[in-house]
């Protein structure tokens, strides 16, 4: 799970107001000295045992030991996790009872529209999660070397794990149907959880503009062994950037997203990416073919498999009459890498 911020954290903990979130439960708060006491909720009370204390923002119950914050109210009055209870504060949507089959917070998607706009929802919900994400935004700015402009270009995302928290519950109609469709689309697995999850996300176009795929890279070490990069299930879809290639003599190709991102961040616009060593895909190959460009300057990463992939790529776009010649990084690099080593990129570059 992602973590939250620190100081949204602090700043949730110490201007939600406390004593309306309890009276917005139904206790009736009396005071007594410094704090108020009422009756508390979670347990049958028939002498006031929870004591609030506005000062500090807290509460406690004398009778059932439970205590502590907004956050941990939260939690306890509406029966839903930590990460649960903080998305409510941050929209304002606790509710007066316990979650049960209804959710309150604003869902991302609607049941209303086709599979490539249900996609495309899901990317733009992703797009707004980095953007409140600040360790997901520093993996690509400050570790990756990526620019703003790109991330805003090309709305890259961030799957913190809380899509399912705004869905319906999968116990109703439309939260079947919502889920169902989903994990259809490969955006959710069969046991409900983000396939991408954890992961800054990349959505993958088609020539309409219409999010067909979408990538996703860790943006922390994994202790589990799980895989740095993802895509969604099936084939490949999606070409990158290209409005940025369709108009130019020469196209930098690159092994990775993240590559071609770096190119793109230091001002090299004519830039697009395969998928991996050995996913120069059909439809990478008919978007070149439809572009104006007669080179293409293969920047795969420089180690064996870069190399056996640049020259199954190089054959490829040779029979399909393009003029190619590689892009020659230090042994063992790859264009993001030596981007951040040899500075300034853009000259390096």
């Amino acid at each position: 799970m992602a973590r939250i911020p620190p100081d949204e954290l602090s700043e949730l903990k110490t201007t939600i107001d406390l004593v309306a979130l309890v009276e917005q439960r139904g206790v009736s708060l009396a005071k007594k000295g410094n704090d108020l006491v009422g009756c508390c909720p979670f347990h049958d009370d028939s002498t006031p045992s929870l004591v609030v204390t506005p000062s500090k923002n807290l509460w406690h119950c004398f009778g059932c030991n439970a205590g502590g914050d907004v956050v941990q109210w939260v939690m306890k009055a509406q029966g839903v996790s930590f990460r649960h209870a903080v998305e409510l504060l941050r929209e304002g949507a606790v509710t007066s009872t316990p979650t049960t089959t209804t959710r309150t917070l604003p869902p991302p998607v609607t049941l209303d529209v086709d599979d490539t706009a249900l996609l495309g929802q899901v990317s733009d919900y992703y797009h707004r999660c980095l953007l409140r994400e600040p360790q997901a935004l520093a993996y690509l700015i400050e570790k990756r070397g990526l620019s703003r402009e790109a991330i805003e270009h090309f709305k890259l995302g961030f799957s913190n794990r809380t899509l399912g928290l705004r869905l319906p519950m999968k116990n109703r109609v439309d939260g079947e149907a919502i889920r169902a469709r989903l994990t259809t689309l490969g955006v959710l697995r069969e046991t409900g959880h983000e396939h991408l999850r954890g992961r800054v996300t990349v959505p993958l176009l088609d020539d309409s503009g219409a999010v067909v795929g979408l990538y996703g890279r860790l943006a922390t070490e994994s202790r589990s062994g799980a895989p740095a990069h993802l895509y969604l299930p099936g084939p490949h879809r999606g070409v990158f950037n290209v409005d940025g290639f369709k108009d130019a003599d020469d196209v930098i190709l690159c092994e990775s997203l993240i590559d071609a991102l770096s190119f793109w961040s230091a001002g090299l616009r004519a830039v697009t990416t395969s998928y991996g060593a050995e996913g120069f895909t059909d439809e990478l190959l008919t978007a070149l073919s439809s572009s104006t460009a007669s080179r293409v300057l293969i920047a795969y990463d420089r180690d064996d498999a870069g190399d056996n992939g640049a020259a199954n790529a190089a054959e490829r776009l040779s029979a399909a009459g393009f003029s190619v010649a590689r892009v020659q990084f230090p042994r063992g690099m790859d264009a993001n890498a030596y981007a951040l080593k040899v500075q300034p990129s853009a000259r390096s570059l």
